[in-house]
């Protein structure tokens, strides 16, 4: 009796210092939700994120960027990617006016932000106030409100203004590709196994949809000798998202802007097509709100002669600006030492042969219908 009281009791003490041992275990985390397969919203606008927030997650790549041996990287930019300057600015003042500018968080400021430290904008006698705003449908809002007189846009966005009537003008070139420095790259995933052009046919491309992205992907692509039932694309208007699915994946390509296509190639993605390859295409530009051009158009004469020369300051020494992208938040820091700071174009003006090509690319798209003029939308009559 007295032994079968024993053993009961050390199998109750056992049982009890098990059920301890179980409550202390941590507990397990919830299995995480999976991905949706559902494609994204589509939207007409590009999201641009500030640069120094996007977050993507790591994942080992090839090779450390940038690796100059690789082909798929785009050509290193050469002294004649700098373009010298061909003439004296000559001197316009502004009669003390004030523009407002809606800035994105984009790499085509750089000239107004060294304009506006450097002193420029008051040597030539206009000041200048920046807007910020955190997309491009937010900077149209703000234009479209009055808030604002100027922006950083693309030939598209010009159309969409002045669809019914001229609403904005184009004044100035801010960006463009050259054979020597890409503005906007097609980059696959590490994952994709997309090593050649050719591969692309049939492969979901992340783009945002009815935006420059979109139309230099179908021109790089039919350059390529892709016909249209051959370029596939889905809409992911976000930038961080494009980023993070090309990371994860989930998206084999996507078309990115000028800097976040070289983050993407550092978490992992590789270079597959760039438009330096077909530079007629991409670009940017400076425009007005037609009736501020109207009511001061000297103001614009001199934010011109002051981009200009800053301009020319920063293709004569592109090192020396390299550390105020970062402290503008022009670039995601990751980038920081490895970014070259690129060329900016000298004073000039979109040519009707690329306004009529974009138009005829929008109007296809069913974005615009009819006409719209290039000479009322476009005006190089305020460059120094």
């Amino acid at each position: 009796m007295k032994r079968n009281f024993s053993t009961f009791l050390w199998l109750f003490v056992l049982l009890a210092l098990l059920s301890a041992c179980a409550s202390a275990s941590p507990t397990q985390p919830a299995a995480p939700p999976e991905a949706s397969s559902a494609e994204p919203a589509q939207a007409v606008t590009e999201a641009y994120p500030s640069p120094a927030e996007v977050v993507i997650p790591t994942i080992a790549a090839e090779a450390a960027y940038p690796a100059p041996s690789s082909p798929l990287v785009p050509p290193a930019q050469s002294s004649d990617a700098y373009p010298a300057p061909d003439q004296t600015i000559p001197f316009v003042h502004g009669g003390g006016e004030t523009l407002r500018i809606a800035v994105l968080p984009i790499v085509d400021n750089l000239p107004m932000i060294v304009a506006q430290r450097e002193g420029l904008f008051a040597k030539y006698g206009v000041q200048v106030e920046f807007i910020p705003v955190a997309s491009a449908a937010e900077r149209d809002q703000v234009i479209v409100a009055g808030q604002a007189d100027g922006m950083i846009n693309e030939i598209i966005s010009t159309l969409l203004y002045n669809k019914e009537s001229i609403q904005v003008q184009i004044v100035r070139f801010a960006r463009l590709a050259t054979p020597e420095s890409a503005q906007y790259h097609l980059v696959v995933s590490q994952a994709s196994g997309i090593s050649e052009v050719s591969q692309l046919k049939g492969v979901p491309i992340g783009i945002s949809q009815g935006t420059i992205i979109e139309y230099i992907t179908d021109r790089l692509l039919e350059r390529e000798g892709f016909q249209a039932q051959e370029i596939q694309k889905v809409a992911v208007p976000k930038i961080p998202d494009r980023l993070a699915l090309l990371s994860s994946g989930e998206l084999k390509a996507a078309t990115l802007p000028d800097p976040f296509s070289y983050l993407a190639v550092q978490q992992g993605g590789r270079f597959l097509l760039q438009d330096s390859k077909y530079p007629e295409y991409g670009h940017s530009t400076y425009a007005f709100r037609k009736s501020v051009i109207d009511q001061k158009p000297q103001a614009i004469r001199a934010f011109l002669a002051a981009i200009e020369e800053a301009v020319q300051r920063i293709n004569l020494s592109p090192a020396q600006y390299a550390s105020l992208l970062v402290e503008e938040k022009l670039i995601p820091a990751p980038l920081e030492g490895s970014y070259q700071t690129p060329p900016f174009p000298p004073k000039s003006i979109p040519d009707e042969r690329l306004w009529q090509d974009v138009v005829a690319w929008a109007t296809a798209k069913g974005l615009v219908s009819g006409t719209i003029s290039y000479a009322d939308s476009v005006s190089g009559a305020y460059l120094p």
